[in-house]
């Protein structure tokens, strides 16, 4: 298994959610957890997921978040599981 984190922050709006996991679906990315929140009007949303299967190679999957984020007005980044928890240990 192929594990990746996903990470979307931003202006909350309607639709959001909808595209980024229409998106994962057709890229053959399976979602294993999400949490999201809105805290004062701003959207947060962290996932797990499952690339093992994905249409595409690593890099291209996150330039592609990265411009399907800037045409809804959000930040999205994909990183390897691996290399999230190295940034984020205490």
């Amino acid at each position: 298994m192929e594990k990746a984190i996903i990470t979307v922050v931003g202006k909350d709006q309607v639709g959001i959610i909808a595209k980024v996991c229409a998106y994962l679906a057709d890229a053959q990315i399976n979602i294993l957890d999400i949490s999201q929140t809105i805290l004062d009007g701003f959207f947060n949303m962290m996932m797990i997921v499952d690339a093992s299967h994905a249409k595409g190679e690593f890099y291209e999957i996150a330039e592609e978040l990265e411009k399907l984020g800037e045409e809804i007005g959000v930040n999205i980044k994909l990183q390897h599981e691996d290399i999230f928890n190295k940034m984020h240990r205490i």
